[in-house]
């Protein structure tokens, strides 16, 4: 195998892959492409896996992605109401080399938030442990000393009045972190009813991820929903 066939260029969210298998029958957009991984855009309100109340899922799309029997297999998971950058592995070298960078915290994972109660500052980095909860009523993660290790930076975009938009970085990928972490600091994401936001449409999105494997480096970038723009455009935030 030659040099040029090891090392792959960059290929950003704007290019995809000269000859990638087929999947333009895949009805949602594609944010990078080689012939190991994809990145897709998943929008708002389609779970990962399929489940007791739905069959429609990414893992339902997965024939669109490849036509090969063994995979494809998710990387990492969002959740059904969040919306952006999903990295889906064709192969399973892939796979396995993508996910202990992931466990590594070697993944870029940015998210967009639009919350209420916006912060006093501009910047700053949220360290609280999480942990699983569950009772009558179902679960939900909650700060605890003896949880897991959760990091998150945060700086604010645009503010204007009493909310906010939020860039989070998410140094670590536990469960319902960004939301969580938002509700600690006291600006509770809208629509994340479940951590003090009010009702309605989640406004929280993975708005990039990148990733350097010893054969590519992705370099994925989603574009905010129709949601999340009117919102910011309504209450004067500006998107970058």
């Amino acid at each position: 195998m030659s040099a040029n066939e090891r090392f792959l260029p960059v290929v950003s969210a704007t290019r995809i892959d000269p000859s990638p298998p087929p999947m333009s029958h895949f009805p949602y957009p594609i944010l990078y492409q080689s012939p190991r991984l994809v990145v897709i855009d998943k929008p708002a309100g389609l779970p990962v896996h399929p489940g007791p109340k739905t069959t429609h899922s990414v893992e339902a799309l997965f024939p669109l992605l490849s036509r090969r029997k063994d995979g494809p297999w998710l990387v990492h998971r969002l959740d059904t109401d969040t919306s952006g950058c999903l990295m889906i592995a064709l192969r399973k070298q892939a796979l396995v080399e993508a996910q202990k960078l992931f466990s590594a915290g070697q993944a870029r994972k940015t998210y967009w938030a639009v919350v209420e109660n916006a912060p006093r500052g501009d910047d700053g980095v949220i360290n609280t442990p999480l942990r699983k909860v569950t009772t009558k009523e179902g679960w939900h993660m909650t700060a605890d000393p003896s949880g897991q290790s959760a990091r998150t930076g945060w700086r604010v975009l645009s503010r204007r009045e009493n909310r906010a938009l939020l860039e989070l970085t998410l140094f670590t990928g536990r469960t319902h972190q960004a939301r969580v972490h938002c509700a600690i600091l006291g600006c509770p994401i809208i629509g994340d009813e479940r951590y003090g936001g009010k009702t309605g449409a989640l406004h929280l999105m993975s708005r990039s991820l990148e990733l350097t494997l010893s054969t590519e480096q992705v370099s994925a970038h989603a574009l905010p929903s129709e949601t999340l723009r009117r919102t910011c455009y309504e209450f004067g935030l500006v998107l970058p």
